[in-house]
């Protein structure tokens, strides 16, 4: 009988050991766990490696996660652990690190970061993406917090860039006595939008909140306050909107696949010049045919009159309450994951199944699949 593959033996056993990188990606100071996580960890017997200086820019010093603990060490050796987890997909100069033997758990983006997943697939690590564990309800438990604050930047900083200094129109979002507020436009009712419309709402801007669900709007509906109105999504609907909005806020979410195009360049130029657009979807692809890429350094670029702010990584803008928000959703999986191996962790954690996107050298989730141009597995035939 032939031996299992490396990463077949990966999958079945307990992880022993886990590694936490520090994040090289522009701009990013958010870290995959907290010295609590790791006390946590520690007490349950796994050597936690954190490389030096990871958590320095979510306000978390070496001393704290060593008094945790954790083991400080190099990035090698972080990446040498059994178990990596990570908050941003793996950077090109860090692709050096995979192999079949790992499993990586971490956000991935697949959809909008395509090298990543052939990456993946050439070295053949196992890679659970935490935006696309699903529950039975449909929800995506951990991509929520950080939609949640996502959401609530959106409307912070579409407020700070309408204002005359930073290239907007000079419009204070909720007005004033006498004089009208800024108009919002929110694609997606989703955690991203809601929490978007909810705080543009809260600042007394005129809020138009537009979602193709019925239901989801419906359920929303008790919460509604101030000047937010909910609609129906058409594409006939945002063609009259978009035009006379000041603020346009893309959250639309395909768990796994890339954002869909709803706002054309031609409506773009039709909006008013110093309007703003947040297009939070970026890290699929964006929602807003204008958006390109930016980062938290250089966050902002103006195409036809228009600021675009698309950063891939909003949360990022405040680490110390993202890094806290993300490690008290994944902490619960990075255990039993590393305590009971993959296998044994889907039979606890089913939603785990939908969070699997690359095992072996394939690609076992549809939306990815899709995505990358390439067949899809079922992520149990994949785990055996």
């Amino acid at each position: 009988m032939a031996a299992p593959s490396p990463s077949a033996a990966s999958l079945t056993a307990p992880m022993a050991s886990i590694g936490v990188p520090a994040e090289i990606k522009r701009d990013e100071q958010r870290v995959a766990l907290t010295p609590d996580a790791v006390l946590e960890l520690v007490g349950q017997g796994m050597d936690v490696r954190i490389q030096a200086g990871a958590g320095l820019g979510a306000g978390f010093s070496d001393d704290q996660f060593g008094a945790a603990g954790g083991r400080l060490v190099n990035a090698e050796e972080a990446w040498a652990a059994h178990l990596v987890v990570k908050v941003k997909e793996p950077q090109p100069e860090e692709f050096r690190f995979m192999r079949p033997d790992l499993v990586l758990f971490t956000y991935l983006h697949l959809a909008a970061y395509q090298d990543v997943g052939r990456a993946l697939l050439a070295a053949g690590t196992t890679a659970v993406a935490y935006e696309t564990v699903q529950l039975e309800d449909g929800s995506l438990p951990l991509l929520a917090p950080m939609s949640e604050i996502a959401g609530r930047l959106a409307a912070q900083v579409g407020a700070h860039l309408l204002e005359k200094p930073h290239g907007g129109r000079g419009i204070l979002l909720g007005g004033c006595t006498g004089v009208k507020p800024a108009r919002v436009l929110v694609l997606g009712a989703g955690s991203v939008g809601w929490n978007a419309a909810r705080i543009a709402a809260a600042m007394d801007g005129e809020v138009y909140l537009l979602d193709r669900s019925p239901q989801k709007l419906r359920s929303l509906d008790t919460y509604r306050q101030g000047r937010l109105v909910s609609l129906i999504s058409s594409p006939s609907l945002i063609e009259r909107l978009v035009p006379e909005t000041d603020l346009l806020i893309g959250a639309v979410l395909t768990a796994g696949g890339r954002a869909p195009t709803l706002v054309s360049e031609e409506l773009v130029r039709q909006m008013r010049p110093g309007s703003v657009v947040v297009d939070v979807a970026i890290d699929q692809g964006g929602c807003i045919a204008t958006s390109r890429e930016t980062t938290h350094t250089d966050p902002v670029h103006s195409l036809h009159g228009v600021q675009h702010y698309a950063v891939g990584n909003m949360p990022g803008a405040v680490p110390f309450t993202s890094t806290e928000a993300l490690v008290s959703v994944t902490l619960p999986y990075i255990l039993v994951m590393a305590g009971r191996g993959l296998e044994e962790a889907v039979t606890d954690r089913p939603e785990l199944l939908s969070g699997l996107n690359t095992i072996d050298g394939s690609v076992c989730h549809p939306s990815v699949a899709r995505a990358l141009g390439v067949a899809n597995r079922h992520p149990m035939a994949c785990l055996r």
